[in-house]
């Protein structure tokens, strides 16, 4: 039985899979981004996590064959890199397991664990690819001075707008009312008040508000749209990076794919395609996060699993 866990921004997903690909269990726990809420978070969403899926399962965690936990900002604080990987011991009992970033999910579902890049687009944004023994990321530089084209990325930039909508510089278009009624405001002035001295800057509440900017897109604001489409071409740039340091053959297209929440928003996922010229194949992704985590599990065990039992979410 192998284990997957995919850390996102919002949440922390598990499942079991067996040796012949079948899914035996999934599990959903809160997010275990631990720079937003200290390292002790990670320890016991691991627990209760790892503890649903076994149960459901009808196993115990000593009896998981391998596992690969993808954590957020793994590798990024190297003070806490031997912390994070030494956690998952005191859940599973045993040392077969992996620790990497989440980036590292998100690819090998959406490939299926084979040569290419995977962009993902949710909270943040990152990139990762590999090719043969070259293995490269590029973004994830944290909501504060990059993670272009993510949620919290749309979000900002739509929380400018709105103040640009609201003192003129701006033509007031849909997404001013929208952010409005969804902030609960009585003068626009009043987003300073909600955003950060109530939320205090906080990173998932801010990314939610992503989806007022997608609204407003739907329903013609020409600002909105304008956010999505250049969100698109920002992440067409990583996978641009990527190619580029993974060195790979000319003749062939590279294969491309993508994960995150942001990209079932179809400007977004248009504009990505059509920055991508024809050095590309891009394709839509195999598996969720979770289940990528699980078939790389299965891979450091030294075990190809089967994909044909495995589906990605609708």
């Amino acid at each position: 039985m192998y284990l997957g866990v995919d850390g996102g921004g919002t949440k922390t997903a598990f499942c079991l899979i067996d040796e012949h690909g079948t899914l035996r269990a999934e599990a959903r726990t809160a997010s275990i981004h631990y720079l937003t809420s200290g390292i002790d978070i990670v320890e016991p969403l691991l627990r209760e996590g790892v503890g649903e899926v076994c149960a459901t399962a009808g196993i115990t965690p000593a009896d998981i064959t391998h596992a690969f936990f993808g954590i957020p900002c793994h590798g990024e604080v190297a003070a806490d890199v031997p912390i994070l990987d030494a956690l998952p011991r005191t859940v599973l009992g045993t040392g077969r397991y992996g620790c990497g970033n989440d980036m590292i999910c998100g690819w090998a579902g959406s490939l299926g664990g084979h040569d290419g890049i995977n962009v993902v687009a949710g909270t943040g944004s990152i990139a990762y690819g590999e090719n043969g023994d070259r293995r490269a990321r590029a973004s994830g530089w944290s909501e504060l001075f990059g993670d272009e084209g993510s949620g919290y990325w749309v979000a900002i930039q739509g929380l400018n707008a709105f103040s640009r909508m609201s003192d003129g510089r701006l033509p007031r278009g849909p997404l001013a009312d929208m952010l409005r009624d969804t902030l609960g405001l009585a003068d626009d002035l009043d987003v300073i008040d909600v955003v950060l001295n109530r939320w205090q800057g906080d990173r998932a509440r801010i990314a939610a508000l992503s989806h007022a900017v997608v609204r407003a897109a739907d329903a013609g604001d020409t600002a909105s749209r304008a956010i999505l489409a250049r969100a698109g071409r920002e992440l067409a740039a990583l996978a641009d990076a990527e190619a580029a340091a993974l060195d790979f053959p000319g003749g062939a297209a590279v294969p491309v794919s993508y994960s995150g929440g942001m990209f079932t928003v179809p400007l977004l996922l248009d504009a990505f395609r059509d920055a991508l010229d024809d050095r590309y194949d891009v394709r839509e992704p195999l598996l969720d996060p979770h289940l990528g985590a699980a078939v790389y599990a299965a891979r450091l065990a030294g075990r190809r699993i089967p994909l044909t039992s495995l589906t990605k979410e609708s």
